[in-house]
């Protein structure tokens, strides 16, 4: 079936910049929107960053928007999550997730809205 691997979490210190992999497989990737998105204990898996089939367009939040970059990589089916200036409250569980239906430039934020997951990744970021 279908798969989603994360890889790159791990304990960062704050200010850190890792970056995560988010690789699959038995998947059409090229036609996917890819998203990340993230939950810390106790709340909501939330929205963190979205890209389109081809990479053109990209999404991100508020939370996030200048210290985060998303990007992939078509020929190895695989999206990126780099992550700079990395604070305590980033700290969770990172999910990566493919959104089959998604249109050739479209992007899409809800959780509902994506076709498959990953397991996560965990990123604890201290002080």
């Amino acid at each position: 079936q279908v798969q989603l691997v994360e890889s790159g979490g791990g304990l960062v210190p704050a200010g850190g910049s890792p970056r995560l992999s988010c690789t699959t497989s038995r998947l059409t990737f090229s036609q996917c929107a890819m998203g990340w998105f993230r939950q810390a204990p106790g709340k909501e898996r939330d929205f963190v960053a979205a890209i389109s089939r081809s990479g053109g367009n990209t999404r991100y939040a508020d939370s996030v928007k200048g210290r985060f970059t998303i990007s992939r990589d078509n020929a190895k089916n695989t999206v990126y999550l780099q992550m700079n200036s990395l604070k305590p409250e980033d700290t969770a569980v990172y999910y990566c997730a493919a959104d089959f239906r998604s249109t050739l430039f479209g992007i899409r934020t809800s959780k509902t809205e994506y076709d498959h997951w990953g397991q996560g990744t965990q990123v604890t970021v201290s002080s």
